[in-house]
């Protein structure tokens, strides 16, 4: 992949305390992963190297909201996340309760993701980006290239990997800012074969220099 601010921007998935804080409520099964890979600080190495160097940065965050609730069919997953409050916000347009929540960002993620100069799209409603706004979002702006990283490795960040491939986008998953409780050999050969965050932090720099 040719890296190019122009043209490429870094994509994170779920940056948020109920996944990446050992408060958080998928801590006992992401814990280990998420310590072995030190993925949050390989996210927020991304995160400073994408924003010295002008990169855009988009959130693609996960919410449930009360009105979920009525969703008459789920899979395993989405039961689970239902009924332990996983995620959970008091409502679309209240921000009650969110401050420090599982739905907020980690805290150390903050001064990025809260500059006025990341785009947060819309939540996603399942694992992919399907149902938000991520790909129109990425398109006003020209974006033909995504580094991706986030959680969790095989689900969400799969299945935007997936989809994004899908809609035309060419993608590289670091492979070191991520993490999941249990991949799939599938998931694990997308793992090998990217890049990781040292080669992106890297590649940033050379590309700015030129």
């Amino acid at each position: 992949m040719d890296i190019n601010k122009d043209d490429t921007a870094v994509v994170f998935i779920d940056p948020q305390n109920e996944v990446l804080s050992d408060k958080g409520l998928a801590w006992g099964a992401v814990g280990d992963s998420v310590t072995e890979n030190k993925t949050v600080e390989n996210m927020e190495r991304i995160f400073k190297t994408a924003k010295e160097n002008g990169f855009e940065v988009f959130i693609s965050p996960h919410y449930f909201f009360p009105t979920d609730s009525g969703w008459k069919f789920n899979g395993p997953l989405e039961t689970d996340e239902v009924q332990t409050k996983m995620f959970t916000r008091s409502g679309r347009l209240s921000l009650d309760g969110f401050s420090g929540s599982g739905a907020d960002w980690l805290e150390r993620f903050k001064p990025y993701i809260e500059d006025g100069k990341t785009v947060v799209v819309s939540p996603h409603r399942v694992f992919g980006p399907q149902t938000n706004d991520l790909v129109l979002q990425l398109r006003k702006r020209r974006i033909s290239k995504v580094i991706l990283g986030g959680m969790l490795a095989n689900m969400c960040v799969e299945s935007h990997l997936r989809d994004l491939l899908e809609q035309g986008f060419e993608v590289v998953v670091a492979k070191d800012a991520t993490a999941a409780p249990d991949i799939p050999s599938g998931a694990t050969a997308i793992r090998r074969r990217s890049s990781t965050s040292g080669f992106l932090h890297t590649e940033f720099r050379r590309r700015t220099r030129s």
